[in-house]
């Protein structure tokens, strides 16, 4: 099956599919178990760039919250020029004090040696259980391993060593007009639009001039606009880096078509997810008016069991959408909303609501609402 399998994602014509394994050339990347998962799964990747000044950027979440790594990276790391990434899974090193701050700048540093680079170039991240310590005799090992195991083709390791609840990678490599693009994320649950991606990396040997920018545009295009849950993880970190070997620029739309997917997958495979939604308002008084409607529906825990149970219920549409304007007056009617494909058998459903208010409009893209959602989080740590 295509890696562009989502009709709401449209990529750029002769795009060649390549081996999910392979990077970027001048990428190489690693994944390897050390025992910070109880369960002996690979836990530990590190991505490194061969190039001595490639161009990056990163974003990161805004939880106050923010954990050690995320912490470190953005106050530590010439984001322009990361060398290096070193990632755990299985422990978020979140609420972990000044031992976490601590633990956190250890990988960096180790993670610098291993990819030959000052320390300023290599960025650190984790996902998993938040308010647990690292096990650093683990994590030592697994950035020595790692280290060694750096290959052009270590792509699925490195995309396997970071997961927790996903039921498996979300990666691709990709060709067109002579660039190369790879990346990788994880995600599954805690995910809430405004900045959703909780991890993913991305390598091209494209000519990016001005990275953060791009970036940005493209992930308020995409990991922006996901929920699963409604609830902001404290480790967000999303990665690019650039070595510019290919000599040409990135098509136009590329890099947006490849976050759009990746974050879809994420919804798709949201904890205990089984269909997703895009929820479109239009008809809005102001943008701003539209973006708190669509997040309302799609964060509505209503609406998100109906999209499960394919029960076709305007009412919980037009409610969220009251309760995202309250305090004012919003006297539309059911045939206002569009949620036909709600009682279908399609995997991808669309949700419409006209407001009639003005011309704005905007767009969420929401996981539905199952028991097994319940069942995983009630039992997470135990």
């Amino acid at each position: 099956m295509s890696f562009f399998a989502s009709r709401w994602v449209e990529a750029p014509d002769g795009v060649e599919e390549l081996d999910a394994a392979m990077l970027a050339p001048g990428f190489k990347a690693a994944g390897v178990a050390c025992g910070v998962k109880r369960s002996g799964a690979l836990d530990l990747g590190m991505v490194r760039c061969d190039e001595p000044k490639p161009v990056s950027a990163a974003l990161f979440t805004s939880n106050a919250a923010a954990a050690a790594p995320v912490r470190l990276s953005r106050e530590r790391c010439d984001l322009g020029s990361l060398r290096g990434i070193v990632v755990n899974s299985g422990n978020a090193n979140a609420a972990t004090g000044g031992l976490g701050r601590d633990n956190a700048a250890w990988m960096q540093g180790a993670g610098a040696a291993a990819c030959g680079a000052a320390v300023e170039h290599v960025a650190v991240a984790s996902t998993g259980v938040i308010g647990v310590q690292l096990p650093m005799d683990a994590v030592k090992r697994g950035v020595a391993d790692a280290g060694r195991a750096l290959t052009d083709t270590g792509g699925l390791d490195f995309a396997r060593s970071i997961l927790t609840t996903d039921n498996g990678p979300k990666q691709c490599t990709l060709r067109h007009d002579g660039v190369t693009i790879s990346a990788q994320a994880k995600g599954a649950g805690m995910m809430q639009p405004g900045f959703a991606t909780l991890l993913a990396f991305i390598q091209t040997d494209a000519v990016i001039a001005d990275a953060e920018p791009l970036l940005r545009r493209a992930a308020d295009a995409s990991f922006g606009r996901v929920t699963v849950d409604g609830q902001q993880s404290t480790n967000d970190s999303l990665f690019l880096q650039s070595n510019g070997a290919s000599g040409r620029p990135l098509a136009g739309g590329l890099l947006e078509a490849v976050m759009l997917q990746l974050a879809l997958e994420l919804v798709v495979d949201g904890e205990g997810a089984s269909r997703v939604a895009k929820v479109q308002v239009s008809e809005a008084a102001s943008g701003e008016e539209a973006e708190s409607v669509a997040r309302a529906i799609a964060n509505s825990q209503l609406v998100q069991t109906a999209v499960f149970g394919r029960d076709a219920n305007p009412g919980r549409i037009i409610q969220a959408a009251g309760m995202a304007l309250a305090g004012g007056d919003l006297p539309i009617g059911i045939d206002a909303v569009e949620a036909d494909e709600l009682g279908g058998d399609g995997f991808e459903v669309e949700l419409g609501l006209r407001l009639g208010r003005g011309e704005h409009s905007a767009h969420v893209y929401a996981s539905d609402l199952t028991y097994d959602y319940i069942k995983l989080n009630a039992e997470y740590t135990t």
